[in-house]
């Protein structure tokens, strides 16, 4: 019952997770839309009210008129809208499930027992927990400090991309060779999703506030919150494709059980932002084909590094037996067959994934993965092949399978 309790919070928080993040999304891609998409409005009225641009548009049978003011209008409304619930509200579920998928589980989803640096291989659960939180702090403190020292009056924000750009590839690079595979793609997306919602909450919300508290007390705004609300809006929807890349990779293990997982990360994260970037411009009226092009390009250089080699006939060489002149002859290699893998499957994997788990805190197989059948072992082979191979699959080797057992499964040609 625990552990159907688990699952079910873990439905809900997903749900609601998903739920907020598309409306945050979705709004954040609308007024980015919109900002690039206004016009000098035509009418004197309009200029003489200080509109700066306007959009004429329609929608669900109706037209709408939207105007952008550049100080303030005549009259402020009372009734303005504000955008935070939602960018709040995604982050608190967002790390809400983290704690409970991961945080709760350290050395089976934080842990990387293979990594290449040995304190990180060795690092406790509640270590685990402690570096994946400071990590994240650290990424929204070292990208915020980029922001304020590199381009504070929004005036090289061109060079700032370029920081931040670099800074992805450290995140990418440290979050794969610290944590497990799966946990280093979504703490490296989780890393931006807490600068987009920091982003929020220290700067836009609280320039905002400020900028309406003037025109309220009859005082000229101060144009540099306007700018830097701008700055780190512009920041956030450049990070939003590659965020839900990066949500939705846990599912694909080709992936983040790669040996060069990180630059596959980083491979997504600027094809993401070169395919937005197309977008932005789109909505101002300029059309730069060659940006989504290269990030079909950089998505086909993923395709290639993450390919699995291509691999002799699957066999298991016999002992070898004696010949009449006392040398040793090798008998003929044996192919390995599904009954094999099977018998490794219930040994070692099925207390997972099955569909009534035995194992503690496992109310349905992750991922929906079964393996307690040989026609279902058989439709999940690759992934078999290549989470075994990796190291990845059982988690943290909690039930003690042998490298001559990972061996036979790689000698398997999935039939």
């Amino acid at each position: 019952m625990e552990a159907y309790l688990l699952e079910f919070g873990n439905l809900l928080l997903r749900w609601l997770h998903v739920i907020a993040a598309v409306a945050w999304i979705g709004e954040s891609i609308y007024f980015v839309m919109l900002d690039n998409g206004l016009k000098p409005p035509k009418s004197e009225e309009c200029k003489k009210k200080g509109v700066f641009g306007e959009m004429w548009a329609v929608h669900g049978g109706g037209f709408y008129h939207n105007q952008k003011y550049a100080t303030s209008p005549e009259k402020l409304p009372d009734d303005l809208h504000w955008s935070f619930w939602k960018s709040y509200t995604t982050w608190l579920s967002g790390f809400a499930l983290f704690t409970l998928l991961y945080m709760t589980k350290p050395s089976f989803y934080l842990v990387n027992p293979n990594s290449a640096w040995e304190w990180a291989a060795n690092m406790t659960g509640w270590q685990a927990n402690l570096v994946a939180l400071v990590f994240l702090a650290l990424g929204w403190i070292l990208y915020n400090e980029l922001c304020k020292r590199i381009s504070p009056n929004m005036e090289r924000d061109g060079v700032l991309s370029i920081a931040v750009a670099v800074m992805m590839v450290v995140v990418a690079y440290l979050s794969a060779h610290i944590f497990s595979g799966r946990a280093a793609f979504l703490i490296t997306g989780a890393v931006m999703a807490t600068a987009m919602s920091a982003n929020v909450f220290f700067w836009i919300i609280p320039g905002q506030r400020r900028m309406v508290k003037a025109l309220k007390a009859g005082e000229t705004p101060n144009p540099i919150d306007g700018k830097r609300g701008k700055q780190r809006s512009v920041h956030n929807t450049y990070f939003t494709l590659p965020v839900l890349l990066l949500m939705l990779s846990n599912h694909y293990s080709f992936t983040y059980n790669h040996p060069h997982a990180w630059v596959i990360m980083t491979l997504f994260i600027f094809a993401g932002a070169l395919i937005r970037q197309y977008f932005v411009l789109m909505h101002s009226g300029q059309h730069k084909p060659a940006y989504p092009a290269v990030g079909v390009l950089l998505i086909l250089a993923v395709v290639w590094i993450g390919a699995p080699a291509s691999q002799a006939p699957a066999t298991v060489t016999t002992p070898a037996s004696q010949g009449s002149n006392g040398a040793q002859a090798a008998e003929p290699a044996e192919a390995v067959t599904l009954t094999q893998v099977q018998g490794i499957m219930e040994a070692r994997c099925v207390q997972c994934h099955a569909a009534q788990p035995s194992q503690p805190g496992f109310a349905s197989a992750p991922s929906g993965m079964m393996m307690d059948s040989e026609e279902q072992t058989r439709v999940l082979a690759q992934q078999i092949k290549q989470v075994v191979a990796s190291g990845y699959m059982p988690l943290g080797n909690m039930t003690q399978m042998t490298d001559e057992e990972r061996a036979l499964i790689a000698a398997w040609n999935g039939n």
